[in-house]
């Protein structure tokens, strides 16, 4: 069966095909998570959010996934039915989170009987308000899990090849997705347009994405009866057991990893999420134009990480290059909150480093972790990763409020005030420390481990 599994695996055709197609969703659904970053001063203008509430709203993104630990559940149901129902449920749940945000930033839901009785319950916060979190509550639930998903489908095809750039590519596609919303949503509202444009077009693309994935199907199917199998259903279930995860717990390579990727992940995803905003505020940027300097970020890792990804496969250094990630990251965050310094090279570098430490952190968990326990470490990941992506933007906002107290997003529009970054921004430097210190204990932990991450990924035989 493992023989049948290389020979099908041997097929470039179908091996980069199936990565096209799941790619797809990673742009969809990357596009849709800041699809109200590059307009946050429109969106706060028009529905009277404030920072705290414009961070309670990014960041409910992630609750399901932090506190109910769905992505953690959903990495077990991964390794229980597999890549199709686990994929098929959770893609749903995506796209009903991607529409439902739409609808309560639209005109149409303010016309609605369903915004009365939204309205009729926690009159502290807006109709608006409670309408987007329940949408990014189930965005964030289908998506967290569904990149799960994403990286058992890559271990599936590439592990033993070209794993990491497989993953970089992958990857890429989700920054390509980060770039195109920046660029995009400020001009797809411009020139009298209405403002909701920008988040129906989101909708557009995660309905393509819905689509795209049952494509996908197709290949997981052809692949599995290749190997032997009329379906991935009729292998006999993987079953949980608290001692694997327990196994898993005790493995120090794993946790460092894990801890590396909440801190990493929460220094730069929030900051993405304000990052136009903080141009605008900082160096008086009008709204196109920050939204168009801030691609400079996710355009330089859709280059970088493929590159970087190349480089781990063939050369390795996993360990190493998730240090100087790392450490870039620190001096960008310290450049921006403490220095006047033009944001042009700052947001490049941070490109890299945003390049450098996922190329090489998910191929590395693939050669930490047994792979029909894949699915279950991927899920904890995200699952930790997500209290970051849920707490540090609801932080920043009310960082936001507290250091620019009596000014309002409508006066920033209106171009009479400007919001100081200066304590939001140093506050993410201060994670990144962290980070570094974590990224280095891996790298100790490896040489007593011996699962060899400073060796490159692709076998000698497939070179």
């Amino acid at each position: 069966m493992e023989q049948v599994k290389r020979l099908l695996n041997e097929s470039a055709a179908a091996r980069w095909g199936a990565l096209l197609l799941i790619s797809v969703v990673m742009f969809s659904s990357y596009y849709f998570y800041d699809v109200f970053s590059g307009i946050k001063s429109t969106l706060q203008a028009e529905t009277g959010l404030s920072n705290a509430d414009y961070g309670t709203m990014y960041g409910a993104y992630s609750f399901a996934n932090a506190f109910l630990l769905m992505a953690f559940f959903g990495g077990i149901l991964l390794d229980k039915w597999g890549i199709r129902k686990t994929g098929s449920l959770f893609i749903t749940f995506l796209t009903v989170g991607v529409i439902l945000t739409a609808y309560g930033a639209s005109y149409i839901y303010k016309d609605s009987s369903v915004y009365n009785f939204m309205n009729s319950f926690l009159t502290n916060y807006s109709a608006e308000l409670k309408m987007m979190i329940f949408g990014r509550v189930l965005f964030g639930l289908g998506a967290e899990t569904f990149y799960v998903v994403i990286n058992k489908v890559i271990a599936k095809w590439f592990k033993g090849k070209e794993l990491a750039l497989a993953f970089s590519i992958s990857l890429a596609f989700g920054r390509f997705g980060t770039a195109a919303v920046f660029m995009l949503s400020p001009r797809l509202i411009a020139d009298g347009a209405r403002w909701t444009n920008a988040g129906w077009f989101g909708v557009m693309l995660g309905l393509i994405a819905f689509i795209t994935f049952f494509i996908y199907m197709i290949f997981d199917i052809k692949f599995d009866k290749v190997a032997g199998d009329q379906s991935a259903d009729n292998e006999e279930p993987e079953v949980f057991r608290l001692k694997d995860f327990g196994l898993l717990m005790k493995n120090k390579s794993f946790i460092y990893i894990t801890l590396l990727c909440i801190l990493f992940y929460s220094a730069v995803f929030p900051f993405l999420g304000f990052a136009a905003d903080f141009l605008q505020n900082k160096f008086g940027f009008s709204e196109k134009l920050a939204g168009d300097v801030t691609t400079i970020l996710p355009y330089g890792t859709i280059l970088f990480t493929p590159l970087f990804g190349w480089f781990t496969d063939f050369k390795g250094k996993n360990a190493s290059v998730m240090i100087i990630g790392s450490i870039l990251l620190i001096a960008v965050h310290l450049t921006f909150s403490l220095t006047s310094i033009s944001p042009y090279v700052p947001l490049f570098v941070l490109g890299v480093a945003f390049s450098l430490v996922p190329a090489a952190m998910w191929p590395s968990v693939a050669r930490i972790v047994d792979e029909n326990r894949l699915g279950t470490a991927y899920g904890f990941m995200f699952t930790v990763q997500n209290f970051g992506l849920m707490g540090i933007p609801i932080i920043m906002g009310k960082v936001l409020d507290a250091t620019n107290v009596g000014i309002t997003a409508q006066m920033v529009k209106d171009g009479v005030a400007r919001y100081d970054y200066k304590y939001t921004v140093l506050m993410l430097a201060v994670i990144g420390v962290f980070g570094v210190l974590f990224a280095v204990l891996l790298k100790r932990e490896d040489k007593v481990s011996g699962f060899g991450l400073e060796l490159p990924n692709k076998s000698e035989g497939e070179k």
